[in-house]
């Protein structure tokens, strides 16, 4: 899998912003409530220092002991005060952030799972878990320490810069005379963490695909003993990921110290301009006190604005990357609303072509009839066209001209899960999911019980074999069905088709590739699923194709011979010549 590309970077999105924000409006009550704490928090925090500079200049300098007592406590409720307001305010920004994210990544996954099987073609696995969950991550920091966060910072810092001019408005311009070193320093960390983010966001892209890819095919690695120089290529990648993130960390350990440099120069010319005044009586020891709370005050936020508006730039770029998923148009189109509750189950194509690349045809103008109950069996070397039927029978792919039909309706009338209610697929890589068997038998559907499973089982002959296993029906499948052979496998996944009990079958080279114990129950079980029900069989199994009540070769997308084995055999031709090449034993 290739490693995706950081999109390049640029100033915030306001579009991309409101869209965001525009997934609150279920919660704009929450997002009110965040907005008001914020502005109270920006209210309450000026008033500390005012009360502590009342106090110095009056209550003790006038040896008001009861009165001091009073505010003091009056300080006390403030500051719990501020503390409650605070951590609401945290707690309503997260719990809107991570609800919209929920709502969010409920929206990408339906996208993703209604897609198009084409988009997958062009879109990487690893790509769209990336969308899913890592970039869905960033976009909760635009609510939890984004947009909001940073508004409530900037009310603070206007609040605090507010109360001291109206203190002392000379005081406060000497204090702040160092801001405009503050505001370099701040850019240039800004411009330096936002590099480094898209450094490590890239080196981790890399880290994760090339995890990814190994661990699926361990098997191969091991096999060719290719261990050492996978483990080099992981020391490379790995390498890069820790630079990327030291590079980050160099910032952040750079710009703190130099906060404090600047807030130690603002104090520095505090106690001189202040001293100055107070000797002069221009002004009171309470004021400079109060003035010494306000620049720690004042600088607090001042250190992690910079770092939250990176955190809101990556969070935006997240969100267009979520909004690409979103709004991409390869969805299965024109869907059509009949939902028969039965089908007979009658295939038909006329002159249907079909191409997965534009330019590229795979199928070049097949037509075929099959009737309902009938079994059609589809042979051809590798690249002739066979699993495409298929996946275009169920509207997996759209055809690029001419006409399916179904009962003697066209495909595009049937209501697109309806249809595929109706067309059951059994293939030969075998897909089971982590679970039990009944979980994979069922897919999850909890309203099918059990015993309903059994009865496939039974039918199909494999209940035993399941019976055999710790757990029976409740034993736990590992990841793909490793603790399973091929054979066991190929079993669920026909008693899979047979319990959803579809009016047309596929099996796409269902009955290669499976141990000699399973043959057997393999056997049955076809002739089981393909009784009574309109059959289609793409197989290497002669046992399987000369049971057919047709045989189509297809060559190169067109189909090129038809009958049955008897037919074909006597035409001398490419089934012919297909069927002796392995000595009547299987057909490639």
């Amino acid at each position: 899998m290739s490693k995706t590309k950081e999109p390049k970077k640029k100033l915030i999105d306001l579009h991309l912003l409101r869209r965001l924000f525009s997934y609150t409006a279920p919660y704009k009550k929450t997002l009110q409530f965040s907005l008001f704490l914020s502005i109270s928090l920006a209210m309450v925090s000026p008033l500390r220092p005012y009360l502590i500079q009342f106090s110095v200049d009056h209550y003790i300098k006038g040896h008001m002991l009861d009165m001091l007592i009073r505010i003091s406590a009056l300080q006390l409720v403030i500051l719990m005060v501020e503390s409650f307001v605070r951590f609401w305010f945290m707690y309503r920004i997260n719990w809107l952030g991570q609800t919209v994210v929920n709502d969010i990544r409920k929206a990408v996954f339906k996208k993703i799972l209604f897609q198009n099987i084409a988009y997958y073609d062009k879109n990487a696995i690893g790509m769209l878990t990336t969308r899913t969950v890592n970039d869905l991550e960033s976009v909760n920091d635009v609510f939890s320490e984004g947009i909001i966060s940073i508004a409530a910072d900037v009310m603070t810092i206007l609040s605090i810069i507010t109360v001291m001019l109206f203190t002392d408005w000379r005081l406060t311009l000497v204090c702040l005379a160092v801001f405009p070193i503050l505001i370099v320093a701040t850019y240039i960390f800004k411009e330096s963490v936002n590099k480094s983010f898209q450094r490590v966001r890239n080196a981790v892209a890399a880290l994760n695909a090339f995890v990814q890819e190994h661990l699926t095919g361990m098997y191969i690695v091991q096999v060719f003993a290719a261990e050492q120089r996978e483990m080099n290529k992981f020391k490379e990648i790995n390498k890069e990921h820790r630079n990327a993130n030291i590079k980050g960390i160099f910032a952040y350990s750079v710009f703190f110290p130099v906060v404090e440099i600047i807030l130690a120069l603002s104090l520095g010319l505090l106690v001189w301009y202040g001293a100055v005044r107070y000797l002069h009586h221009g002004a009171s020891m309470g004021v400079i006190i109060a003035f010494v709370m306000y620049i720690n005050l004042l600088f607090r936020p001042l250190r992690m604005l910079a770092d939250k508006f990176n955190v809101l730039q990556m969070g935006v770029i997240a969100g267009e990357r979520v909004f690409g998923v979103l709004d991409s148009q390869e969805n299965m189109q024109h869907n059509g609303t009949l939902q028969p509750a039965t089908i007979k189950g009658a295939v038909e194509f006329k002159d249907v072509r079909f191409s997965y690349k534009e330019g590229v045809p795979v199928l070049k103008g097949v037509s075929f009839k099959l009737d309902a109950g009938k079994t059609m069996a589809v042979v051809g070397h590798t690249g002739a066209g066979k699993s495409s039927l298929i996946s275009i029978l169920n509207r997996q792919y759209e055809i690029s001209s001419g006409e399916i039909f179904i009962d003697g309706i066209n495909l595009h009338e049937y209501d697109i899960y309806t249809l595929r209610q109706h067309v059951g697929i059994v293939l030969q890589d075998v897909f089971l999911f982590s679970g039990t068997i009944y979980d994979n038998i069922t897919l999850r559907n909890t309203d099918i019980p059990v015993s309903k499973v059994e009865e496939v089982a039974k039918i199909l002959g494999i209940h035993d074999f399941i019976m055999r296993l710790p757990g029976g029906y409740h034993f736990d499948i590992m990841e793909r069905g490793n603790t399973l052979s091929q054979g066991q496998r190929q079993l669920l996944s026909f008693a899979r088709a047979l319990l959803y009990n579809p009016s047309i079958l596929i099996l796409d080279e269902a009955t290669s590739s499976v141990d000699s114990e399973s043959e057997q129950l393999i056997q049955h079980a076809i002739d089981t699923l393909i009784k009574g029900r309109t059959s289609i069989v793409i197989a290497h199994r002669l046992s399987t194709i000369r049971m057919a009540d047709e045989i189509i070769v297809m060559d190169h997308g067109v189909i090129t011979e038809r009958g049955s084995h008897e037919e074909l055999i006597s035409l001398q031709g490419s089934y012919h010549n297909l069927y002796t090449a392995v000595e009547q034993t299987v057909i490639p």
